[in-house]
């Protein structure tokens, strides 16, 4: 054992986890399972107990976390936080040697995991990783000698506000994702910034269906559910058809959602129950305008829309007021601007039609960034990446916007060959290192398309060699037999040419693809929802497609 943590000065979310303690309300549901916050308490200061034990001296407390939304998480993540560790949430759709490269980037010396994704590191080679499996009867032993262990008596080092938590992902274009590091004081202020902002109050529940691994579940929805003494509800993983009958079980009043969640859950056939329930607030992000309405009207949630880039660096606020397609305005303490990244210089405001169509986008669009303080504390081992991120001592988010006259912020896409494909932030580069190993392909380039409801979707440039010719079925079986093609990153649109466009500096004409779209002049295949394979996109498809652009207003994306 080591000694006890030490006390630093401001709130931590060790002491955040250790207030539990003595607190016999239900903290903590699953199922048909039901832990006390007393229980939570006691199961993470077992569980930060066994952590000094296994942690070899010397070496980065780091662990990697590859599970499901089950209790086992939010308790390893208490765990961590006790004795003074750093979790890594590790992505089951990740796969092969990228998912390998993100356990050793982040120096994981050991993994817990469940027997449900032992089959994902099957032949991955993992050196000085000790692997614990939740799930078993050997994890059962290993815990035992533990448990009457307490919140303080056991850490690794000293834990204190700056104290090292998280490491979560975020995808870039140049490569792997960026291991974003977020804090003890950082994690536990932003969950006290969200009970003052939405009035958490201790006998509320908070329904978790995002996945931990991402930092929404854990910032958004974890963190002020502990900061506020609430209970927890968590689902496996998310489901549209489970997610009423759910909040109705746990007595759920707050969740959060990403991507196209809301869409899915409109989707689901109406009952005369949809308003049985005791949720009051939904905080989240790219549900869109016209969804964020319908589910209001449908469930009599209203759902909040914020902004926040994964590494801390900007934040948008929704206040009253906010216009229909806008996000919001800075945060306070946030000083945000819409700047060319060429010359640094704040765009024009945006003018916008009656309907809302953005009329001066080449003159109002540009990269989001602070200049004021913000709280990026870095990412693990990248300085390239940080240098990138923080330059003339502004905050570059990467991400483009337009301000109205009013000083609201609109989404416009991102700066870079980013996507965020249902919640997922994917990296291009990786998507076309996995086409070009077709032996059809002489080369391929990944871009974004905006998705009709919201995010985008995977489009690939395709150019194929000299006498082939696309065949849906054998570009299918390929993409299904790649080991590390995650489950967000099969392309939905293929634009089929000869030869790639290429600027004047022999580089690929991005630019040119991403305008052009899939209303360009070479073929184009596309795979719509719920079908194998792809199929030629027709002029009646694209109608249709533009048709769904224009009822979620999002054609100006186009």
């Amino acid at each position: 054992m080591v000694s006890p943590r030490g006390t630093g000065s401001g709130a931590t979310v060790a002491d955040l986890v250790a207030r539990q303690w003595g607190d016999h309300r239900v903290g903590l549901r699953h199922g048909d399972l039901v832990l006390t916050h007393h229980q939570v308490a006691s199961g993470a200061a077992a569980r930060a107990a066994l952590l000094a034990d296994l942690l070899p001296r010397g070496a980065e407390p780091h662990l990697g976390i590859l599970l499901d939304n089950t209790p086992e998480f939010p308790l390893w993540i208490s765990a961590a936080a006790l004795a003074g560790a750093a979790v890594a949430g590790i992505n089951p759709t990740r796969r092969g040697a990228e998912l390998a490269r993100d356990i050793l980037h982040t120096d994981c010396r050991v993994l817990v995991t469940e027997r449900a994704h032992l089959p994902l590191l099957d032949g991955l080679d993992l050196p000085g990783v000790r692997i614990l499996v939740t799930d078993t009867d050997a994890c059962a032993a290993l815990l035992a000698p533990y448990e009457g262990a307490k919140p303080g008596d056991t850490a690794i080092r000293a834990v204190g506000p700056g104290s090292r938590l998280l490491l979560y992902f975020t995808s870039g274009s140049t490569g792997a994702p960026k291991a974003a590091i977020c804090s003890q004081g950082r994690l536990a202020a932003a969950g006290a910034s969200l009970v003052r902002h939405f009035a958490v109050r201790p006998d509320d529940v908070h329904y978790i269906c995002m996945p931990m691994f991402h930092g929404n579940a854990v910032i958004a929805n974890w963190a002020p559910a502990l900061a506020a003494g609430a209970s927890i509800a968590l689902r496996r993983r998310f489901s549209a058809s489970g997610f009423l009958p759910d909040v109705r079980a746990y007595g759920a009043t707050y969740f959060t959602y990403v991507g196209r969640a809301v869409h899915y859950l409109l989707a689901v056939p109406e009952g005369d129950d949809d308003r049985d329930h005791r949720l009051r607030t939904g905080f989240g992000t790219e549900a869109g305008a016209v969804d964020a309405a319908r589910f209001e009207r449908r469930f009599g949630v209203r759902l909040t829309e914020g902004y926040g880039s994964s590494e801390g660096g900007a934040a948008i606020q929704r206040t009253p007021g906010t216009p229909p397609g806008a996000i919001g305005r800075a945060a306070p303490g946030g000083d945000l601007a819409v700047v060319d990244p060429a010359t640094g210089e704040e765009c024009e405001p945006a003018r916008l039609s009656p309907g809302g169509r953005l009329l001066n986008g080449d003159q109002a669009i540009g990269e989001l960034v602070n200049r004021g303080p913000n709280p990026f504390e870095g990412y693990w081992r990248n300085p390239e990446a940080e240098a990138a991120r923080v330059r003339q001592g502004w905050y570059w988010t990467g991400d483009l916007f337009f301000r109205d006259t009013d000083g609201f912020l609109y989404f416009a896409g991102r700066a870079d060959d980013r996507l965020r494909v249902d919640g997922e932030n994917l990296a291009a580069a990786m998507i076309e290192s996995i086409l070009c190993r077709w032996d059809a392909a002489s080369g391929a380039a990944v871009y974004a398309v905006p998705d009709p409801v919201s995010g985008d979707q995977v489009m690939a440039a395709v150019a194929l060699r000299p006498g082939a010719a696309f065949d849906p079925v054998a570009f299918g079986a390929f993409l299904a037999a790649q080991p590390d093609l995650g489950t967000k990153m099969a392309p939905r649109f293929v634009r089929v040419l000869s030869r790639l466009p290429v600027t004047a500096t022999n580089k690929i004409h991005r630019v040119a693809l991403r305008r052009e779209s899939f209303r360009c002049p070479e073929p184009v295949w596309w795979r719509p929802a719920g079908e194998l394979h792809h199929r030629p996109l027709t002029g009646e498809d694209i109608r249709a497609l533009l048709g769904a652009y224009e009822e979620h207003h999002r054609a100006w994306l186009l």
